[in-house]
């Protein structure tokens, strides 16, 4: 049961007591890998949170690249939010149907943005259904809302960054997928890219850093996760994963311990599996 705090993570209880604060905004940002069979939006406007707008991760982002959902340029993430009723002086509350899986991503991308009045809600959709708290199907009534931005590019790395940090080795760059994956030896579900990872990287899957339920760990619990991967947290980290969105749950995890100097890999394996000229290691 992890303590609430509504810049990382709040819990179900959290939120129930305050879903009729009126400067609180829910998002359900559920997405789902294609080998999931899942249909966000179909199960969103079947049931969610009191409240709650449905963000389109693949929608909202920079469509203007070939690689998927890549953070959207400030003025479109302006446009959509102010669409949405969701702006300044705003706390925010994001999840997702499958737990704790996408919602992280879209925490990172109001970081991003330079908004920091976002949490997730952990343990997400499951936990609040299994609780037997309320929930509806009506769309929420959508009120323009200002908002302001200042990108964060700290934040964020490209392909030229993060292939300097694996040649200088001077970051730990951190790998979500799973560890068949990480090891080249289970498929990836993009078809044409290479298998393997980051020369120098380290595998933390994901779901080391959850209980069983979806929740996140105690910091406890993630420090003892992030030192059985070997994992160096005097150094900044870069978060990496198949398409950068698991990679904002490790980004999540090392806020919740204090750290601060990490930075998410946008294009992830994505880009670094697609381009021969970029190293690979496998096992």
């Amino acid at each position: 049961m992890a303590e609430d705090d509504p810049k990382t993570l709040v819990s179900t209880g959290w939120l129930e007591r305050h879903l009729k604060d009126p400067d609180l905004r829910v998002l359900d940002a559920s997405w789902y890998l294609p080998d999931m069979g899942r249909d966000a939006k179909a199960e969103y406007a079947a049931v969610h949170i009191p409240g709650a707008r449905f963000f389109d991760i693949d929608e909202i982002s920079d469509q203007r690249s070939e690689l998927p959902h890549m953070a959207p340029p400030p003025e479109k993430f302006v446009s959509r939010m102010r669409a949405m009723g969701v702006g300044d002086g705003h706390q925010v509350v994001v999840y997702d149907g499958a737990g704790l899986f996408s919602a992280a991503r879209v925490w990172w991308l109001f970081r991003l943005m330079g908004k920091t009045d976002i949490a997730v809600l952990d343990g997400g959709l499951p936990k609040w259904l299994a609780e037997g708290r309320p929930v509806e199907d009506m769309a929420p009534i959508l009120r323009d809302r200002h908002i302001t931005v200042s990108r964060q590019a700290h934040l964020v790395r490209d392909v030229t960054q993060v292939a300097a940090a694996a040649k200088l080795g001077d970051h730990e760059i951190l790998d979500a997928r799973s560890p068949g994956r990480f090891a080249g030896t289970e498929p990836e579900p993009r078809p044409g890219l290479r298998p393997g990872h980051i020369p120098g990287s380290k595998s933390v899957h994901y779901r080391t850093l959850l209980n069983d339920d979806g929740t996140m760990k105690s910091p406890e619990g993630l420090r003892a996760a992030f030192a059985a991967a070997g994992v160096d947290l005097g150094k900044p980290a870069i978060t990496t994963c198949g398409s950068g969105v698991t990679a904002a749950i490790l980004s999540l995890a090392l806020e919740r311990l204090g750290k601060r100097d990490h930075s998410l890999y946008d294009g992830s394996w994505a880009e670094w599996g697609m381009y021969n000229d970029l190293k690979v290691a496998r096992g």
